[in-house]
């Protein structure tokens, strides 16, 4: 099952970011379920999210991936959506 993860970052939490950064990078990597993932920017480039593609078994998998995700452990996000996701192209 294909999950988009889309998170914001609480406002000015950017040096929360760039301090958990290489911990959730591998994460990403280690944890076997990242199809895609990035960070959204705004429009003078600066990171203030991220979206995530997961391909989980279901949405408890994707929810127990989310809260272990070394971001959220750190406090960044002000939100988190789970939303099912269908691969087109």
């Amino acid at each position: 099952m294909l999950i988009a993860l889309i998170a914001r970052d609480k406002p000015g939490a950017l040096q929360t970011r760039l301090d958990n950064r290489e911990a959730h990078i591998a994460y990403l990597k280690d944890t076997g379920v990242v199809s895609q993932a990035g960070p959204l920017l705004n429009e003078g480039g600066e990171m203030i999210g991220s979206l995530i593609i997961l391909d989980v078994a279901d949405m408890q998998a994707a929810q127990d991936w989310a809260a272990n995700d070394p971001y959220a452990r750190a406090g960044l996000f002000s939100g988190v959506e789970l939303i099912p996701w269908k691969k087109v192209i």
